[in-house]
This record gives C-alpha cells, sequence and structure tokens, in this order.
C-alpha cells in the first residue's frame, strides 16, 4: 500500500508539472517575442539573489518537520515565526543595500529591481510550514492543484502585461501573482493557522538537521545558479538573458518529472528508513524509470535545437540553437541523479551531499570559467558537459556504497537507459540532416525529429527495459 501511495503522489506531481510545463510552453514564447535579451538577463540575475539568500533564510527547518512521524503545533509554529522573521530582515536588507548587491552581480542597472523582488522573501518563506504539512501526509495532490492554478494565472497576468507594453513588468507580475496565490492556496489546503508558539528547544532541533541541509544547497547553487553571475561578468546581460531564455526550454522536462519526483521520494524514502533493502530495490528502479522518463527528453531536445528555437521563440533567436543544444546535453546526463539526492537526503547523509556538492560546485565553477573564456556561451555549455559527465560517476559510486547495490546493477540502471536515449538522439540528429528534410518549414522538421525519436526509442526501450516498462503501465510499485 505505502508503496502505491508513492506512485499515486509521483503521478499527482508530475501531473501537475505537465500543467506547468503547457503553461510555461505557450507564456514564454509570446514574452520571449516581446522582451529583449538584457531584459530577461536582468531579471535573471535579480532573481539569483532572492534565490540565494532564501535558501540560507528558511536554514532546511521545513525539512525536519517532513521528517517527523507525528505533526507537532508548536514545531509548526516555531518554524512559521522563525521563517517568518528571516524572511520579514532580509527583504528589509535587500531593499537598502540593493545597490551593493546589484554590483558584486555585475549588474549595477539592476538595483531597482531588486528593490522591487524584496516583498518575494515574505510570499516565497511564508507558506513552507503549510507546504510542508501536505508533503508530511502525502497530500501531494492538493499541492499540485495550488501549484498549476498560481502558476496559470502567473503566466496570464504576465502575457497580459506584455500585450499592453509592460515590457520587463510582464516577468515581475509573473513572479508576484503566482507567489500570493500560492501563499494563499497552500495555507487554505493545508488548513493551517498559525498559533502562538515558539519554542527555542524544537528550533534548536530542526536546526541541527536543516542546516546540514542548507550546506547541501549552498553548494548545489554554486552549480546550478553560478552561470548566470559568470555570464553576466564576462559577458554581459545580453548573454545572460540567452542563457536564461534556453536554460528555460532545456529545464523544461526536469520541470516536469524531476522536481515532482523529488518531492515524492524524500518523504517515501524516510518512510523506509528502518528497512534498507526495500528502500536500496525502490532507489534502484526508481533510477532507472527516472532515467527512461528524462534522458530522452533532454538528448532529443540536443537533436531538435535549431527547429525548436526558432519554432518556440521566433527567428531572432535562431542564433541561440547550440547554447539550447548543449545545455539540454548536460542536463540529460544528469538525469540519474533524480533519485540520488533524495535517497541520500532521507537516509540522513547530508553531510556526504555537503562535501560531494563543494567539490561539484568548485570544479563546475572552474570549467565554465575555462569555457566561457575561450568559447564564449556555447564553451560554457560544452565544459558543463564535461564536468557533469564525471560528477554523473561520483554520484554513482557514492549511492551504491550508502545502498550496498552492486556496481553491475548501478551500471544497468544509469547506462543502459542513457545510452540507449544518446542512440536515439543522434538518429534524429542525423535524419533531419538529410537534404530533403532541410527544404521543409522548422515546424515540419521539428514534428518529423519528434515522431522519428518517438518510434526509436520505443523500440529501443521495450527490448531492453520491456519487465520495467510492463510494471510501470500495470501501476506496479516503482
Amino acid at each position: 500500500m505505502a508503496e502505491r501511495r508513492t506512485m499515486t503522489n509521483v503521478v499527482w506531481s508530475i501531473s501537475s508539472k505537465i500543467a506547468i510545463f503547457t503553461l510555461k510552453f505557450v507564456s514564454v514564447p509570446i514574452l520571449a517575442r516581446y522582451l529583449q535579451p538584457a531584459e530577461l538577463g536582468m531579471v535573471a540575475s535579480g532573481m539569483i539573489v532572492v534565490t540565494f539568500l532564501l535558501m540560507f533564510a528558511g536554514a532546511g527547518l521545513t525539512s525536519g518537520l517532513i521528517r517527523e512521524a507525528v505533526e507537532d503545533r508548536v514545531s509548526d509554529d516555531t518554524v512559521f515565526w522563525a521563517n517568518l522573521g528571516v524572511a520579514t530582515t532580509l527583504a528589509i536588507l535587500v531593499y537598502l543595500f540593493a545597490s551593493p548587491l546589484a554590483e558584486l552581480l555585475g549588474a549595477p542597472e539592476a538595483n531597482w529591481l531588486l528593490q522591487v523582488f524584496a516583498p518575494l522573501f515574505v510570499l516565497y518563506l511564508g507558506p513552507d510550514v503549510a507546504s510542508s504539512k501536505l508533503a508530511r501526509r502525502m497530500a501531494f495532490d492538493k499541492e499540485a492543484i495550488c501549484s498549476v492554478i498560481s502558476e496559470a494565472l502567473g503566466s496570464i497576468a504576465a502575457v497580459v502585461v506584455v500585450l499592453m507594453g509592460g515590457g520587463i513588468w510582464a516577468l515581475i507580475a509573473q513572479l508576484y501573482v503566482s507567489a500570493v496565490f500560492r501563499f494563499v492556496g497552500l495555507f487554505l489546503v493545508s488548513r493551517y493557522r498559525p498559533g502562538f508558539h515558539f519554542s527555542g528547544l524544537h528550533l534548536k532541533r530542526h536546526m541541527n538537521y536543516g542546516v546540514r541541509l542548507v550546506g547541501a544547497d549552498f553548494v548545489n547553487f554554486l552549480s546550478f545558479q553560478s552561470p548566470i553571475v559568470v555570464i553576466t561578468r564576462m559577458l554581459g546581460l545580453p548573454d545572460a538573458g540567452t542563457f536564461n531564455l534556453t536554460n528555460r526550454l532545456s529545464d523544461l522536462p526536469n520541470q516536469i518529472v524531476l522536481t515532482g519526483l523529488m518531492s515524492v521520494l524524500f518523504p517515501s524514502f524516510s518512510r523506509m528508513n528502518d528497512d534498507g533493502r526495500r528502500q536500496a530495490e525502490v532507489l534502484s528502479r526508481t533510477t532507472r524509470a527516472t532515467t527512461l522518463l528524462l534522458a530522452p527528453m533532454l538528448f532529443g531536445i540536443w537533436a531538435v535545437s535549431e527547429p525548436a528555437m526558432i519554432v518556440v521563440f521566433g527567428e531572432k533567436w535562431a542564433f541561440a540553437a547550440p547554447v539550447l543544444a548543449w545545455l539540454a546535453v548536460s542536463k540529460g546526463i544528469m538525469s540519474p541523479c533524480g533519485s540520488f539526492i533524495p535517497y541520500l537526503k532521507a537516509t540522513g547523509h547530508a553531510s556526504t551531499l555537503w562535501w560531494f556538492g563543494l567539490g561539484r560546485a568548485i570544479s563546475v565553477l572552474i570549467a565554465m570559467i575555462l569555457g566561457t573564456w575561450f568559447y564564449g556561451l556555447v564553451g560554457l555549455c560544452v565544459a558543463m558537459c564535461i564536468v557533469n559527465l564525471g560528477i554523473l560517476f561520483a554520484y554513482l559510486a557514492v549511492v551504491l556504497r550508502v545502498a550496498g547495490l552492486a556496481l553491475r546493477q548501478g551500471i544497468k540502471d544509469v547506462m543502459v537507459p542513457l545510452v540507449i536515449a544518446a542512440v536515439m538522439a543522434l538518429a534524429v540528429r542525423l535524419s533531419l540532416a538529410d537534404q530533403l528534410l532541410l527544404s521543409h518549414t522548422p515546424l515540419a522538421r521539428l514534428l518529423a525529429g519528434a515522431a522519428i525519436g518517438g518510434v526509436i526509442y520505443g523500440v529501443l526501450v521495450m527490448l531492453t527495459q520491456r519487465k520495467l516498462v510492463l510494471d510501470l503501465v500495470r501501476r506496479q510499485p516503482v
């Protein structure tokens, strides 16, 4: 029953991501046609500051709430008031010190935007306890509905504002409308009403666990968010905007599958801590299933990057096709890690994540700087592909040791799905290079690539992963 419930929650979580993907697939191209690369780069740089400080603001306190077997009102209220106090303080500090922060990013013209973003700290951190209560109850259906509604309203607001000539304010409206409705919705569906309780002992207990996760999140932040800073400082805001736009498109498969899956796997793995063998089995199968879902999407983007950029964003963005292609490959290489991170977090290996993440952050940062220095934006993306390949094998070695799984099993779970996805993508790329297809419109080439890739990948999966696919179709527990 526990496994079936996990699968149900995975379906709910991923379904919400698919709905959000659909909204973005409609709204992002509209915004891209009306906004300039520098405007996209400015918003991306401003959100780096917000995301970075939010990571420390919550101190991982809500993760401690999720791991607790029994809900405790005093713990919930303690974390809520602690989060609210920190969020308010950060909002004031960012507003006051917006100029030096913008200078540090290499985007002094974005200082006013940081002041506009300051209230987002309260809107983002405020409902964290409500969200953790839903996760602890495995009520991902309710959180999914909240996410879809808030994202839909935010996307609608952005499109309306940009069509009215609002420019960069369209992106600001999208962030605020989504944040406000998420704030209200989570409190409503969780039925959490903050009480006047505060316990230093409860706060200390949650901080002891949460601080270790924050350390891991910090080094992961350096890996995932530092490209914007590197590009802004070395190449300028227009290139940062180009990276931001292509990163959004290449990240959509992760937003559909990975974020939904990881949010469910963390509490699910936490509930299996007394059965290590079962935990390892679930890890093995979820790794394979995740890679089978993600890798073909991401490698497929590499195969159809040129027509995809033209169809989705318009002719003026065609120059960014190589950036999109290599960004997608870098993410595809990391697709098996979707189950690794929640597994290590749930099994109490936050310190391992921290040290591992620190090495990864340093490697990625050095590679990005060198790639950007020699080959610009495309060089940065290629450097990320090379480093991510080494990171994947390092992650695999760590997880296999912790889970007690054989190397042969790990290779089977990771490499086989990656190889068949890569073979499919290469076949599609070669097919699209045919002179006959080159004479067709970008939309026709994109559709042809998707069709060819779907057929080839379906055949390869049935030849190599038939049992797993049949289990998923029959809704057997992964």
